[in-house]
């Protein structure tokens, strides 16, 4: 039996961060159900504080996924930033790769610094060379 993947991502600011790796990635985030939302609240099994307007958009306060495709589906990948008061203290135990296809790493991390990720250094194995880089919360990844 085949599993799908959702990677989660602690953070500050789930809504900027997943709008920052939806735009670094080409991805989406997901949409918000407005209406169920407000269901959930005028039923009583949510409140008005564990909701947010981001965006001219009503959303549950803590948390925004991103997918690859259009849609949400079971078994498409996604990755799911949630709300955590904890900052990053130290290296990843985890991260991802992005790979570039024809882009260069040069160029795409000039892109990256611009909008607020860093550099953390350059690595190689054979021919292989990648840059390890952060995004706006300290989060690392590598781009190759």
């Amino acid at each position: 039996m085949a599993y799908s993947l959702q990677i989660v991502v602690d953070c500050i600011n789930p809504h900027e961060l997943a709008d920052w790796w939806a735009e670094t990635m080409g991805w989406q985030t997901e949409p918000s159900d407005e209406d169920f939302i407000r269901s959930m609240v005028d039923q009583g099994f949510a409140t008005d504080e564990q909701t947010l307007i981001h965006k001219g958009v009503l959303v549950w306060k803590d948390g925004q996924a991103i997918t690859a495709g259009v849609g949400a589906s079971p078994d498409q990948p996604r990755i799911l930033f949630q709300s955590s008061t904890d900052k990053k203290t130290g290296k990843n135990r985890i991260h991802w790769d992005v790979r570039l296809g024809g882009d260069t790493k040069e160029s795409v991390r000039e892109k990256l610094e611009a909008r607020g990720a860093t550099f953390l250094w350059e690595a190689s194995q054979g021919p292989h060379a990648w840059f390890t880089m952060a995004d706006p919360e300290g989060n690392e990844f590598c781009i190759s």
